[in-house]
């Protein structure tokens, strides 16, 4: 593109400006106007009658407050030069800047141009920000002032990450052509009392963290997974282990696919080593900017809330946000039945690193986390909810929302904290569109309120949404990150808490294995009362876990919605990745030391592909890494973390510790680094492949199939129904239950141990009343039980179980 065509539409762009006045003074409501202009807020190409037209809102409180004249403030473009390449792992780039005038309105400042290109696939658009001087800046004479600039909230492109300029990238051809646009066409949905369409449940879902999902962790990766699978179910061939470990769902939920923080010391992924210049309207001028591709590792909940409609533009091969909508069209043309998709979504809370990016009117005070966002602004709720809007507009199927119990507010006249439902409300009407079809989509809310009050895991009752909300579905108790099922009487603790998954678990997800329970589970002390049944070192009894048989059978009998995860699928390890942190990194590495006894045995250890950071670091012996990270945990609660004096305890530690000597708090930072990338590399799942069982994954996935054949099994439990527990224990946790079809067509009868010591079980004797003695045929059963029968002893081991089914009904009521 030109530099010269590039301008100012005048005329667009102050019809923009009145229909945003006009919007503020005729609506109702504040939060309703927020709401209509928020919708044009972010860049938007194609904009009005003119060809090439380009629009650019931002909501700028700040410039008011600070009095900068409407005058100086420009829309900064960076047209990137012939030779830009997205996917250089470093470039010296120059930019042509072009400075458009913008009009403010209110709050919002406007600007229509004429004459850019957006970015497709094949092109990298123009890059763009608000500019004005810095008056603060001291600078004299003749000095230009510096400037600063303001990024766009609702970018849709940031291929250097939400620190850097946003691209202008064409969102609404990208959506057009989706290839997915028969699966939208071909939907069953059931009208909410408004009449809007809203996506039903899924009847079991899969966890998938992508960036450990393969090796190279990126969107376009993992549906290259899922097509190569898909091909070779086409061609009837035989599928792997690992294969089944990822099919078998209904849905698909993707761990945050955000843009996450970055690093607080070094080098930025963008980097300008020249002065922002200042040229007048239609002149060109030149910025020189050291690029670097983003590589930052994170789980994923650590946002900032700026760029929030983006993918994470880490987990882009090509740096292009088509990779996610490709990743979205591939499973809904999944062979057989189509894959849905959920996006974990964070707008509870932002990380301390946006308070320089976003102004100070959508902050509500420190958190655990960093930053409560301040909801009850009318702007700030609108642009949240256009955030969602447009992120899920690439055509999920379902949003599950982080930390609902987040969103709160305090009433200083009152004194008191509430919980802002109206707001979890919005959330969940939220309409969207893909394929001209307008629809809502399934919701889920993590809400664990009261928590983090002392007795919340008592006070929660895991419902506090779905009964404001019947369509919304929760996280139930047992998925939650304090569920440790490898320690002793777990099974039998949780006990009341199944009973309610009786009642009212069809509105709950269930199941044990995630993303936080497994990370929970590293974090554990080695000497607590472990469940030996289970496994004979500690990396088997985790994998058991998590990966239990008798669980397995256990979440697809009970109400509610199973989701795995597919770490825990592949008996692949897990833990907290964040590898940004310069302050608090050490601390971070040195609350997951036992991560090392849990996951990591001496086999793993040795792979060449293991832990190269730390080995190149002098940690080549697993006792010797085993015996620094407890030392650092040690010394970092003796401290109270002041990295000196954890410095100086490690360095004179008797015996002396291994590793970089002399240990200074640098080179703590440079372990904690070393830490945080070996293990995720460490966590990626395609490197425990090989090392998978094919009949224990065969099973799960036929456990899955079964369950999904029986979509009645995630209502609740009815007259018909039954399920109990083995009194007196006698020293082994056996769950067992009666379950009938609402058509009556068949029952199933379920029996397994949980965890204790070997148990003998007839199971047409187990106390239910009514339970016909004989017409039981297997259907699911777990190794060395393929031979059971319901009237014949059967000997139940820790983690075993079997399943029968019957035709018909039996007459009993509870």
């Amino acid at each position: 593109m030109e530099a010269q065509s590039i301008e100012l539409n005048r005329r667009e762009t102050e019809a923009l400006a009145a229909w945003s006045r006009a919007v503020e003074e005729e609506s109702a409501t504040p939060l309703e106007a927020a709401r209509r202009i928020a919708a044009a807020l972010g860049a938007h190409p194609g904009h009005g009658s003119a060809a090439g037209s380009s629009s650019f809102g931002f909501w700028t409180p700040e410039l008011l407050e600070t009095g900068v004249p409407e005058e100086e403030v420009a829309l900064e473009l960076l047209l990137p030069g012939e030779n830009f390449d997205l996917c250089a792992t470093t470039q010296r780039a120059l930019f042509g800047v072009v400075h458009v005038p913008t009009i403010r309105a209110g709050e919002y400042t406007w600007a229509v141009v004429d004459g850019l290109e957006a970015g497709t696939r094949h092109r990298v658009g123009p890059f763009y920000r608000l500019s004005y001087p810095d008056r603060s800046t001291g600078r004299s004479g003749d000095s230009p002032a510096r400037r600063r600039h303001i990024l766009d909230p609702l970018a849709a492109s940031v291929p250097f990450g939400a620190t850097a300029p946003a691209e202008l990238y064409d969102v609404a051809g990208m959506l057009a052509a989706r290839r997915d646009a028969g699966y939208f066409a071909d939907l069953e949905m059931r009208p909410d009392p408004d009449g809007v369409p809203r996506m039903t449940g899924p009847a079991n879902m899969l966890e998938i963290h992508t960036a450990t999902a393969t090796e190279e962790g990126t969107l376009e990766a993992l549906a290259e997974r899922y097509r190569d699978i898909a091909e070779r179910i086409r061609r009837n061939e035989e599928l792997s282990a690992a294969d089944h470990s990822f099919i078998g769902y209904d849905a698909v939920q993707l761990m945050p696919v955000e843009p996450t923080i970055v690093y607080e010391a070094g080098s930025a992924f963008w980097e300008e080593t020249s002065d922002d210049p200042p040229p007048h309207e239609g002149e060109l001028a030149e910025l020189e900017v050291v690029l670097r591709r983003p590589d930052t590792t994170n789980w994923g909940y650590d946002v900032m809330t700026v760029a929030s409609p983006a993918p994470n533009p880490t987990l882009l091969r090509s740096g292009r946000p088509d990779e996610l909508l490709d990743f979205i069209a591939t499973l809904h043309a999944f062979p057989g039945r189509p894959i849905r998709v959920v996006l974990d979504v964070v707008y509870g809370h932002a990380d301390n690193q946006a308070l320089d990016l976003l102004n100070r009117h959508f902050f509500a005070g420190a958190n655990m986390y960093g930053q409560n966002l301040n909801y009850r602004h009318p702007v700030v709720r609108a642009i949240l909810l256009e955030m969602q809007r447009r992120k899920s507009n690439y055509g999920v199927d379902g949003v599950r929302v982080d930390g609902a119990q987040d969103f709160i507010w305090w009433e200083a006249s009152e004194q008191k904290l509430y919980y802002d439902d109206e707001y979890l409300s919005l959330m969940n009407d939220v309409e969207q569109e893909a394929a001209g079809v307008r629809y809502r989509p399934w919701m889920v809310f993590e809400d664990g309120r009261p928590w983090p009050r002392d007795d919340w895991e008592l006070a929660s009752s895991y419902r506090e949404v779905t009964k404001k909300l019947p369509n919304v579905v929760q996280w139930g108790p047992l998925t939650f990150a304090h569920n440790t099922p490898f320690l002793f009487t777990f099974w039998i603790s949780k006990w009341w808490r199944i009973e309610e998954i009786l009642q009212v678990g069809s509105h709950w997800i269930t199941g044990n294995s995630n993303h936080d329970t497994l990370r929970r589970g590293t974090q554990v002390d080695p000497e607590e009362r472990i469940n030996t049944y289970l496994g004979e070192t500690l990396p088997q009894i985790l994998a058991n876990a998590y990966d239990n048989p008798a669980s397995r059978m256990f979440d697809a009998f009970l109400p509610g919605i199973p989701m795995d995860f597919l770490n825990a699928n592949m008996r692949a390890p897990w833990s907290f990745i964040r590898n940004t942190d310069d302050r608090y990194g050490v601390k971070v590495i040195s609350e997951e030391a036992f991560f090392l006894d849990w996951a990591v045995n001496e086999a793993t250890f040795a792979r060449p592909e293991s832990f190269t950071r730390l080995k190149a670091r002098g940690f080549t012996d697993l006792g010797d890494l085993r015996r620094f990270m407890r030392a650092l945990d040690a010394a970092v609660r003796t401290t109270d973390y002041v990295l000196p004096s954890v410095a100086r305890l490690l360095e004179n530690h008797d015996p002396p510790l291994p590793g970089p000597r002399p240990y200074t708090p640098e080179g703590l930072k440079t372990i904690a680094r070393a830490w945080m990338d070996d293990v995720h590399d460490y966590c990626t799942v395609e490197r425990y492949a090989k090392d998978l069982e094919p009949a224990r994954a065969a099973r799960n996935l036929e456990v899955r199939r079964f369950a999904r054949a029986r979509p009645w099994l995630v209502g609740n439990l009815t007259a018909t129904d039954a399920f109990d527990r083995l009194r007196p224990s006698d020293g082994s946790v056996i769950f067992f239950g009666l379950r009938s079809a609402p058509d009556a067509s068949e029952s199933l009868l379920f029996v397994a141990n949980m965890e204790g010591a070997p148990r003998e079980i007839t199971p047409v004797d187990l106390p239910v009343a009514g339970l016909p003695r004989d017409g039981w045929e297997q259907a699911l059963a777990t190794r060395g039980l393929e031979q059971a029968a319901a009237d014949v002893p059967v000997v139940l081991t820790n983690g075993s179980g079997v399943v029968f089914r019957r035709d018909g009904t039996p007459l009993r009521s509870r």
